[in-house]
């Protein structure tokens, strides 16, 4: 039996759904799984801020099109990319086990944030890096980043940017490490919704989602269902700097949860806990808690 995902082609992208490829072939081997490259809205518009042409969903829009029409049998993208609304037909069947989820800085100087000189350049696309930065590190500028993993370390390395702040787990999965200064603390730089996790999507009751429920790693997948829920229950996205953390133990999740106003003027953040079983709940929980707490005039 063959099933064909689709993906991205960067190298990260590739490298993911190689990854959940062989999961499923070592778990069935009777099962081959063939990779199809599709080019997404948000790989043509290479320049553009992200915020202003609708934000990371373009980086998935084609391809869960592509799973919806029968064209692929399944997607496998980044959470973090992934709308809070899927297309009407389609499901996230399995999260496997997430990678680190924190945030890490590049410095050409070797020198951490607290070390950079006044007026030194950050590079970011994210909104919500940029809030942190902005609010942690105000004698600091923060410049537009757009790229893949490859691309950005290049434009550092080309002297365009004095470091560039970028996510952990896209470096450990192209093992790139050794190019990390400081690894960030969640507590000041909360992780995008879903990041260092990914997701699994196919349309509901269809032949390969019973092969891809069996790649599901519940904690992983109960701490995505939290912080996307409370991403939804926001009606934030790109365009809004929020974050979250979960850190699952048995059967008790712990999520941390942050709005930023885009200049870094205001920070608000609440802590909320439950049961894996209760996530989506949970989400909701600190939502509303964001909210009553003065988050609503943020966003």
């Amino acid at each position: 039996m063959r099933l064909i995902a689709g993906t991205r082609g960067s190298r990260l992208a590739l490298t993911q759904t190689k990854q959940v490829a062989e999961m499923v072939e070592r778990r069935f081997p009777g099962v081959e799984v063939e990779l199809r490259i599709i080019k997404t809205t948000g790989d043509k518009l290479r320049d553009a801020p992200l915020a202003k042409i609708g934000g990371k969903g373009l980086f998935v829009k084609e391809i869960d099109e592509a799973v919806l029409r029968g064209k692929v049998d399944f997607a496998v993208h980044s959470m973090k990319d992934v709308p809070t609304e899927l297309l009407g037909g389609l499901e996230i069947v399995a999260v496997p086990e997430r990678e680190d989820a924190r945030d890490v800085l590049i410095s050409r100087s070797g020198a951490g944030l607290e070390e950079l000189p006044q007026g030194a350049v950050v590079g970011t696309s994210s909104v919500r890096r940029q809030a942190m930065v902005r609010h942690f590190y105000p004698h600091l500028k923060v410049r537009e980043l757009r790229g893949n993993v490859d691309t950005r370390l290049r434009k550092l390395e080309a002297g365009e940017y004095d470091a560039v702040v970028m996510a952990l787990a896209g470096l450990r999965r192209l093992g790139l490490e050794e190019r990390i200064t400081q690894v960030l603390p969640p507590e000041r730089f909360t992780p995008s919704v879903g990041q260092g996790a990914i997701a699994v999507v196919a349309r509901q009751g269809s032949r390969a989602e019973e092969y891809l429920r069996e790649l599901n790693h519940p904690p992983s997948y109960a701490s995505a269902i939290a912080e996307r829920a409370m991403l939804r229950a926001l009606g934030g996205g790109c365009q809004v700097p929020v974050g979250a953390f979960t850190t699952a133990a048995g059967e008790r999740l712990t999520l941390l949860g942050v709005v930023l106003a885009r200049d870094g003027s205001r920070r608000v953040e609440v802590l909320e806990e439950g049961s894996t079983e209760e996530a989506e709940e949970v989400g909701r929980r600190a939502a509303k808690a964001l909210l009553e707490r003065g988050a609503s005039e943020v966003l």
